[in-house]
C-alpha cells in the first residue's frame, strides 16, 4: 500500500503504509548507515572518545598528541638507576691494594672515611646518600651493579696503597687510630704525641672494631698495676713490653701466654690489655676451627686473643707463628678451585690457659709467658665496679704507653745491642721505649732473658725426645755421629715404654729426624749443636757447642 501524495498531514494510515514500504528482511546486508537502529545503538555504545580530550583517534595520530605513546617514550629515555647511583660517587677517591681488595674513601661530616667497597658501612652509606638526593630507595640490583663497577674501576684505574688497620707509620712518625666517630688519630713523633683530625692517612676499619680512649698525659705506666695480678715485677714488665711492642706498625711480635689457676682473671685481664690496643665487639675468643678461620679473623682485627685453651694443637701452633712473625697465610678461596686467598701481615697474639701451652719449642721461642696470681675471696671485685674503675682509668695508661712509644720512635736508630735473641726486633725495640717509661737500662733486657730461660726449659721438659737425646749424648766428649737409625735405636733403649707409647714419640728414622729439627732449638740452650751429615750415607751429628767451636 502506498501513501497517496494528498494525503493529510497527521494520516495514520499514510505512517503505517510507509513504515512497511521502508521494511527489509531480517538478515538482509547494506552499508553501516543502513544497520537497525539497534546495532547502530550498541556500536554507539561500545565505542570509546580517545583519553585525553575530544576528537577522534584519526584526529589524535595527526596531531600526533596521544598521552600512551608519550608516557612509553618518557620510559625509554629514563636514566638507569645503576648510572644515578654512579653519579653519586663521583666525588669518592677508588684505591686499592697489593691483593686487588678495593677501597673507597668518602667525605662523611667534617671528615672522610676509608672502607672496602663490599663492606656493609660502604653499601649503607651508598643507599642512604642516593634516599637523599632523589627521595627514592634504590633496588638491590642496583646496588649491586653499582659496587661492582666501583669495585673494577678501584682495581683498574685506582691507585694502590697499603691499607693500615689500628696503627700505621710514615716519616719518622707512628699513628694510632683512635676507632672514634670523628676519626681521630693519634700521631707519635720523637718530641711527644697529639691528635689530629682530617688526616688523609688510609687507615681502615672492619664492624667489630671499638674505640681506644682519648690518652691524657702525665701519669706512669704504674698506673696499670693495679689492675693486672701478675706474680712478680718481671712479669708486669714484659706485660707492659709487649703492649708498647703490639702498638708498632710492624712486626715481628711476641705472643703473649697467660698461665694461671682457676678464678685468678685470665680472661679479665686479656680483656684489658686488649682495650689499650685494638678494642673490639668481641675482645677474646675460642679458638678457630682451621686455617681459614685463622686468616679471617687475623684480617679483620689488629690483635687476636683466644680464651681459655686447654693445648696448643700442631696446626695452630704453625700458624700463631707465621702470624706473629708476618709470613704469608694462603688458602683456597670459596667458590673457586684455583684462586688463593694470601694473608701477609703480623699481628699480636694473646694466649691464656690454665696449663702450660708453650710445649712446642717453635712456640716457645717466639713467646713472652706470665703468670697470674689467685685473687683472694676478700679482694675479689665486682665486674661492673671493676670496669667502671678501669674506664676512668683507661686513658692514663695509655697517654703513658703513648709516651713509651714517643721515646721509641725518638730511640731506635741509636740502639746497638751486644747480641741479638730470637725476637731481636721486640728487644731493640723495648730498649729503645725504656727511658719513656722511666725504667732504668737494661731492666727489659733482664726481665726478657730471665723469661727466654724458664720457657725453654719448660718446652724442653715437655718434649720427650729432645730429654731423651741430651741424656743419651751427655758425657761424651766428642759428643755422638751416626745414622738416624742407630740413634733411634740408641735412644728407645734408654725410655720408658709408658713414654715411647705417646703419639709425639717417633716410630721411623725418618720420624726421628723431622722432630730433631724441630727440638734443634732446645738442645743448642742445652749446649749441644744438631747437624746433618750426607757424604754417601745420610747421618747425624751432635756434638757439645764448645766442641765444634774448638
Amino acid at each position: 500500500m502506498a501513501a497517496g501524495k494528498g494525503a493529510p498531514p497527521n494520516d495514520p494510515k499514510a505512517d503505517i503504509a510507509r513504515l512497511v514500504d521502508e521494511a527489509r528482511p531480517i538478515g538482509d546486508g547494506g552499508d553501516e548507515g543502513d544497520a537497525p537502529a539497534a546495532k547502530r545503538r550498541k556500536a554507539a555504545s561500545g565505542s570509546k572518545a580517545p583519553r585525553g580530550g575530544k576528537g577522534t583517534a584519526k584526529a589524535t595520530k595527526a596531531t600526533g598528541d596521544k598521552p600512551e605513546a608519550a608516557d612509553k617514550a618518557k620510559k625509554r629515555h629514563r636514566t638507569p638507576q645503576r648510572d644515578s647511583l654512579m653519579a653519586l660517587t663521583e666525588d669518592c677517591d677508588l684505591w686499592h691494594n697489593a691483593d686487588g681488595d678495593a677501597f673507597a674513601t668518602f667525605l662523611k661530616g667534617d671528615h672522610r672515611e676509608n672502607w672496602p667497597v663490599r663492606s656493609d658501612i660502604f653499601r649503607r652509606w651508598l643507599c642512604a646518600r642516593a634516599y637523599e638526593k632523589t627521595g627514592a630507595v634504590p633496588g638491590s640490583q642496583a646496588v649491586e651493579d653499582t659496587l661492582r663497577v666501583l669495585e673494577a674501576r678501584a682495581t683498574t684505574e685506582g691507585r694502590e696503597a697499603t691499607p693500615w688497620l689500628r696503627v700505621g707509620a710514615q716519616n719518622g712518625f707512628l699513628y694510632i687510630d683512635l676507632c672514634d666517630a670523628g676519626w681521630n688519630v693519634v700521631e707519635i713523633g720523637p718530641k711527644g704525641w697529639h691528635i689530629i683530625q682530617g688526616h688523609g692517612l688510609p687507615f681502615v676499619r672492619y664492624r667489630a672494631m671499638r674505640a681506644l680512649p682519648v690518652p691524657e698525659g702525665g701519669s706512669g705506666i704504674e698506673t696499670l698495676r693495679r689492675f693486672v695480678n701478675v706474680a712478680s715485677d718481671e712479669d708486669f714488665a714484659l706485660v707492659v713490653a709487649w703492649l708498647v711492642t703490639a702498638l708498632r706498625e710492624r712486626g715481628p711480635y711476641p705472643i703473649l701466654v697467660v698461665n694461671g689457676e682457676q678464678g685468678s682473671g685470665k680472661s679479665t685481664f686479656s680483656r684489658v690489655l686488649r682495650t689499650l690496643v685494638d678494642p673490639n665487639v668481641a675482645p677474646i675468643r675460642s679458638v678457630p676451627r682451621d686455617d681459614r678461620d685463622l686468616i679471617i679473623s687475623a684480617n679483620n682485627a689488629h690483635v687476636l686473643a683466644m680464651d681459655n685453651l686447654s693445648k696448643v694443637d700442631a696446626w695452630l701452633a704453625d700458624g700463631l707463628c707465621r702470624l706473629a712473625s708476618g709470613a704469608g697465610h694462603s688458602t683456597r678461596k670459596l667458590t673457586t678451585d684455583s684462586d688463593e686467598a694470601i694473608f701477609m701481615a703480623a699481628r699480636p697474639i694473646i694466649l691464656n690457659g690454665i696449663p702450660a701451652l708453650t710445649d712446642r719449642a717453635d712456640l716457645a721461642s717466639r713467646a713472652v709467658t706470665v703468670r697470674l696470681t689467685p685473687i683472694p675471696d676478700d679482694e675479689r671485685r665486682a665486674e661492673d665496679d671493676f670496669w667502671a674503675d678501669w674506664e676512668r682509668m683507661q686513658p692514663e695508661v695509655f697517654g703513658a704507653l703513648c709516651d713509651a712509644l714517643s721515646a721509641a720512635v725518638g730511640n731506635i736508630a741509636s740502639v746497638r745491642l751486644d747480641r741479638a735473641p730470637r725476637l731481636a726486633d721486640f728487644t731493640k725495640w723495648m730498649t729503645a721505649a725504656e727511658p719513656g717509661l722511666g725504667w732504668e737500662a737494661g731492666t727489659f733486657a733482664q726481665a726478657y732473658g730471665s723469661n727466654r730461660r724458664e720457657v725453654s726449659e719448660h718446652a724442653f721438659e715437655a718434649d720427650p725426645v729432645a730429654v731423651a737425646v741430651v741424656a743419651f749424648v751427655t758425657g761424651r766428649a766428642e759428643g755422638w755421629e751416626g745414622t738416624a737409625t742407630d740413634l733411634l735405636k740408641a735412644i728407645d733403649g734408654i725410655t720408658m715404654e709408658s713414654v715411647k707409647r705417646l703419639r709425639s714419640w717417633p716410630q721411623s728414622p725418618q720420624g726421628l729426624g723431622n722432630r730433631l729439627e724441630r727440638c734443634a732449638p732446645l738442645l743448642r740452650e742445652r749446649g749441644f749443636l744438631f747437624e746433618k751429615r750426607h757424604s754417601g750415607i745420610r747421618t747425624i751429628r751432635i756434638v757439645p757447642i764448645a766442641r765444634r767451636e774448638a
